[in-house]
């Protein structure tokens, strides 16, 4: 049994997503270069990605956003970076959680492409990556706010 797999490129410049003006804007063409992304995925499902995760990260981040901004920092630009930080960390790992977020959301939904029985199998080889890649949207989120990675709690 052969399967047809198709590796399309996009040849067109997508426009930036739009963010909240505190967050940087999220270039969709960065977004698929970095996690390799080729064109099988369409730029509406790429910008419904990023979209969903933009609101996930940005409403986690909500606190953390309202202190920068109540001390005067209107964009993440004017925050000030940590001594021990190299400069721009704020956004990479911003960057980091939104394009995390979305890979993860992107492999759920290719999961379910193929309902037969080695559509099955796929689903659950794809469950892992999706996972690591939503924990690394969760320790970014978790390093722009200072705090650890894991909770422990005494049962």
């Amino acid at each position: 049994m052969s399967s047809f797999v198709s590796t399309g490129t996009t040849s067109t410049t997508a426009e930036p997503v739009t963010n909240n003006g505190f967050w940087p804007d999220i270039q969709p063409d960065d977004f698929r270069e970095s996690h390799r992304l080729d064109g099988t995925i369409t730029p509406a499902r790429v910008e419904g990605a990023l979209l969903a995760a933009i609101a996930t990260v940005n409403r986690t981040l909500r606190d953390w956003q309202a202190k920068q901004v109540e001390a005067g920092h209107a964009t993440i630009d004017a925050v000030p970076t940590p001594v021990w930080q190299a400069p721009g960390v704020y956004q990479g790992l911003y960057q980091r959680a939104i394009y995390s977020m979305a890979h993860a959301s992107l492999l759920e939904r290719y999961a379910d492409y193929d309902t037969t029985n080695s559509g099955h199998e796929r689903a659950e080889r794809v469950s892992d990556p999706a996972d690591a890649y939503r924990r690394d949207a969760i320790w970014a989120i978790a390093e722009i706010e200072g705090r650890p990675h894991s909770t422990v709690e005494l049962i």
